[in-house]
């Protein structure tokens, strides 16, 4: 039955209901089958099909994407732990040296991709970088891309790497026992829930108005990111977190944004560049192995832990996989978070250079017809 003759179309509260109530049961089903990132898939999925059958909202609101980038930002800056980052020892030129690697490689992965008619330059570059899936998503839409297609083949790039990661580490570098299943590590108690409140709202304020006022590139995402990482180092406060219910909140809104985005013929064309991009993540994923070789070499470390230091992606699946395997997960942590912070700087600034120095389109011909008198 079409909306409009007799039931005339849903009202907005109805289309947020049914975007939110589908949303929720396709989260507890797939956190039921212990599926990396779940809350964004259920909500990347039913969001696109509210936007294909028509029956969710048409987009979600400004204020609450800019507040999503944010918690996600200040989620990744207070993963920026002085002990953890202390790991590395004398090895971080090392560990940094792969990461900056590992974004070369993505590059030039997404500049392969952006050679598909279906893609342009700027979205193939975001859908390939390696690290931050959601926070590229968020920022996507801002940096001039399509969050549609980056969303997409973002996810696909954490589901192969979740899927192909326990296999790897026990086929090719004999891991025991490597489970993709997080298991709780003990440790000190984290801070309360509205101290983590808090600041996270401080952080998205204060951080949010600085980076506008200095101009920096997807200031939504980078100044809370900022701020949140210069307080964990600084050790103000011991064991912050930003609250969970939050943080899956944020991440349902970086799932609609990009959901409700989708229109057949958006579909039709991701469907079209996903063999190509699932070649190329699988190539990403095959460079940055050797990468965890060259790691291996140069700092001691086991092969195990140089592949699970370099893998591109999952990094709450590759935590879970190096505590299973007896791997040393400190220096896994630190090398995973310099990714993913590199990674989520480079892209705003590589996206504002691309827009600046881009060569201009090619004039059209003036076929204006000439008539003799």
């Amino acid at each position: 039955m079409r909306w409009g003759r007799s039931l005339g179309p849903p009202s907005q509260w109805t289309q947020w209901m049914t975007l939110i109530a589908g949303t929720t049961l396709a989260w507890s089903a797939l956190s039921a089958l212990r599926l990396a990132a779940a809350t964004i898939f259920a909500a990347l999925v039913v969001a696109a099909i509210c936007a294909l059958t028509r029956t969710g909202p048409a987009r979600v609101p400004r204020a609450a994407e800019i507040t999503a980038q944010g918690v996600v930002g200040v989620s990744v800056g207070f993963m920026v732990d002085k002990h953890t980052l202390a790991a590395l020892g004398s090895n971080w030129i090392a560990a940094v040296s792969v990461c900056v690697a590992t974004l070369v490689i993505s590059v030039a992965a997404g500049a392969l991709l952006g050679l598909h008619r279906s893609v342009d330059p700027l979205t193939g570059a975001l859908s390939m970088v390696a690290g931050g899936a959601q926070g590229l998503v968020a920022m996507t839409k801002e940096l001039g891309g399509d969050e549609r297609t980056v969303a997409v083949i973002q996810y696909l790039r954490v589901a192969l790497i979740i899927v192909t990661m326990p296999l790897a580490a026990t086929l090719l570098f004999d891991a025991a026992d490597a489970s993709p299943l997080p298991r709780n590590s003990p440790g000190s108690p984290g801070a309360p829930w509205y101290i983590g409140f808090a600041l996270v709202v401080v952080c998205i304020v204060v951080g949010t108005w600085t980076a506008r006022a200095l101009k920096v590139p997807a200031p939504a995402m980078l100044g809370p990111l900022t701020i949140a990482g210069a307080i964990e180092l600084t050790g103000w406060v011991d064991a912050v977190a930003v609250p969970e219910l939050l943080l899956l909140l944020a991440f349902a809104v970086i799932g609609w944004q990009a959901g409700l985005a989708f229109t057949p013929a958006s579909v039709r064309a991701i469907f079209r560049v996903l063999p190509v991009a699932i070649l190329l993540i699988l190539g990403v994923v095959g460079a940055c192995a050797c990468l965890g070789i060259l790691l291996a070499h140069a700092t001691g470390i086991s092969l195990l832990e140089g592949y699970l230091a370099t893998t591109p992606g999952g990094v709450s699946a590759v935590l879970a996989v190096s505590s299973a395997s007896g791997a040393n997960i400190t220096f896994v942590a630190a090398v995973q978070v310099i990714r993913v912070v590199i990674m989520l700087f480079a892209a705003p600034l590589g996206a504002r250079a691309y827009v600046r120095f881009r060569p201009p389109p090619p004039k059209t011909p003036d076929v204006t017809p000439v008539h003799s008198d």
